[in-house]
């Protein structure tokens, strides 16, 4: 410690001068200048003040015999004593802590690698997989409360029941099998939900083909080939088309074809392939240009056809065209198309699609299929040179000419309910394209429109930016519809009940859609006939009145209809905002009449 030289120091303290420096006695005092009695006053006094003033400091010192500065170095060093001992036995309290929680983390771990399963003996599941696995629980009971209540209401226009949804066997939750299992036929009580989440194969899972320069010139010549023959299909009239005496559409005379355009077989191996083909022509509410830009984008050419279109892939880019115009592009796609059932197999295609403007305002788009040697034998359908004039008109409209013709190879037979619409040429054929795309044209055109009256928002949708956001979630709603009851190969669907033909089936996969949360959409579907038109159908589902007698999620409460917005043309296309009532559930709907139409 430091403290102040010279006397004053202790009671019998002398001048230090007259002490022999080498006397050990001298030395030791030095160290030792405080008694006890002077420790015990100051210790006294630092309990009671650490921080003693001049004026205390003095008086100690008059007390003490000692010099203040003494005083003061004293005090000083004491709280740095005081201060160090204090850190210390909290460095050994943490310390001893420290030691406590690292020897029950080791414990804990030890005790992890031997954990079980009371239930069933096996390692536990992760938070994660008990709340996926509750979810699911939850899922699977709305829907076979929904089921049960549509199944009830169709059973009243059919005049027999529906089969319902048999018991789903309970599984462990360690043991949660999800693949697709075969029950059919095989007499069991009841079947286990055995859904297979991925698919395990799916043509867009392929690799890229390697395309060479002899290659990209071949699919050059094959595309300026469909594109002639494609222009004399949609300029010609008789012979090559004939007007049906039934309703009046475009029938190919397919003499007259094989006259015009010889080909020495088909492009299918089964030598009894049935050929449709089909052309419409009508005007929709699109500029040339946009079109063009459309049909040769594969992102927005599903997006305009989701109750056709299931997937589209451009798998590479031939040719881009030329620089700011879509003239002269060429790219190999593939795709899917569908009809809204599972009853009803998709069609895969692997096609060249090429654009190309014959004059000013004049567009032609044909998509022929290509045949890629390692995926051709998937393949049962070959789309012969199909596709689409564009001529535009006056005020942003254009005027559309569609062909369609394709080869089919029927591998299974088509379901009963169906099979008039399949084999007539409807499903697939011109006329619902272009019906498809007339309603896309007007709901484009409908979302531009600013002005809106307070009748048709009800006040409920105070903006246009509010109208326009829930024209998209419309869609949203269509295309995530269309999807989840698609039958193409990224969904394999396995019936649950097999009392009659149909049955229920169901399909789950993952959801990683934009705009949708991620995780696991379960889809129950089936298909039954009702002797009533398709508009009394549809006019059934639009009526607000009648809503509370098949909506589940209505609890047959009244539904009262808050917000009605315009989608088109026809008076059944449009978005509705509904509201039911002492619930205060908030529901939307958005109805298309095509969806009927098409298949009915």
């Amino acid at each position: 410690m430091e403290y102040g030289s010279g006397g004053g120091g202790t009671s019998g303290g002398g001048g230090g001068g007259d002490h022999d420096p080498s006397d050990p006695q001298r030395r030791k005092k030095r160290y030792h200048r405080h008694t006890a009695l002077q420790i015990q006053k100051l210790e006294s006094m630092f309990k009671e003040c650490p921080h003693p003033d001049e004026k205390q400091r003095l008086q100690l010192s008059r007390e003490l015999g000692l010099a203040p500065r003494q005083i003061k170095f004293w005090f000083q060093n004491r709280r740095t004593q005081m201060k160090t001992q204090h850190e210390r036995a909290d460095n050994s309290a943490l310390r001893a802590e420290n030691d406590k929680i690292r020897c029950e983390n080791i414990a804990i771990r030890e005790a992890l690698k031997n954990v079980i399963c009371p239930s069933c003996g096996g390692p536990p599941v992760t938070e994660d997989s008990y709340f996926d696995e509750h979810k699911l629980r939850m899922e699977n009971g709305q829907l076979k409360e929904e089921l049960d209540r549509v199944s009830s209401i169709a059973a009243k226009y059919i005049g027999r029941p529906i089969s319902q949804l048999p018991p789903v066997q309970p599984f462990h939750i360690s043991s949660l099998d999800l693949t697709m299992g075969n029950f059919g036929g095989q007499g069991i009580g009841g079947p286990s939900l055995d859904l297979d989440l991925i698919p395990t194969s799916s043509n867009l899972a392929f690799q890229p083909p390697v395309i060479s320069d002899m290659d990209k010139s071949l699919m050059t010549d094959v595309a300026a080939n469909a594109m002639e023959e494609l222009l004399r299909l949609l300029q010609t009239n008789e012979p090559l088309w004939m007007k049906s005496s039934a309703d009046g559409r475009d029938v190919l005379n397919l003499d007259s074809y094989q006259r015009n355009f010889p080909r020495a077989m088909s492009h299918l191996k089964n030598p009894n392939v049935r050929i449709e083909a089909s052309r419409d022509s009508g005007v929709v509410i699109m500029n040339g240009v946009a079109l063009v830009n459309m049909f040769m984008d594969s992102n927005k050419w599903i997006e305009s056809f989701p109750t056709i279109v299931s997937v589209a892939k451009t798998i590479e880019v031939i040719s881009s065209g030329m620089l700011g115009s879509h003239s002269g592009s060429l790219q190999l796609m593939y795709e899917e198309l569908q009809v809204l059932s599972p009853l009803v197999p998709t069609r895969e295609f692997c096609i060249l699609r090429y654009c190309q403007q014959i004059e000013q305002g004049v567009w032609a788009i044909v998509s022929v299929s290509y045949d890629i040697p390692q995926f051709a034998s998937q393949f049962r359908c070959h789309r012969l040179p199909s596709g689409c004039l564009i001529q535009d008109m006056p005020n942003g409209y254009s005027k559309v000419t569609w062909v369609e013709h394709v080869e089919i190879e029927d591998k299974t037979p088509t379901h009963q309910l169906y099979r008039d619409l399949i084999h007539s040429g409807m499903a697939f054929g011109a006329e619902r394209w272009l019906t498809t795309l007339q309603r896309m044209c007007e709901r484009v055109a409908c979302q531009m429109v600013s002005g809106s009256s307070t009748r048709d928002l009800g006040g409920v949708i105070p903006s246009p930016e509010g109208k326009r956001s829930m024209m998209k979630l419309a869609q949203r709603m269509v295309s995530s519809f269309c999807s989840s009851i698609s039958t193409s190969s990224s969904h394999r669907w396995s019936t649950l009940s097999g009392l009659h033909d149909v049955g229920v089936r169901v399909t789950i996969h993952k959801s990683t859609d934009p705009g949708q949360p991620n995780g696991v959409v379960l889809s129950a579907a089936t298909t039954f006939s009702l002797p009533v038109s398709p508009q009394n159908v549809f006019n059934f589902f639009k009526d607000e009145r009648t809503r509370p007698q098949w909506d589940v999620l209505s609890s047959g409460n009244a539904v009262q209809e808050v917000a009605h917005i315009a989608n088109g043309s026809h008076p059944g296309n449009c978005i509705s905002v509904l509201r039911v009532r002492l619930s205060q559930l908030g529901l939307l709907s958005t109805f298309y009449s095509e969806l009927f139409h098409c298949i009915k």
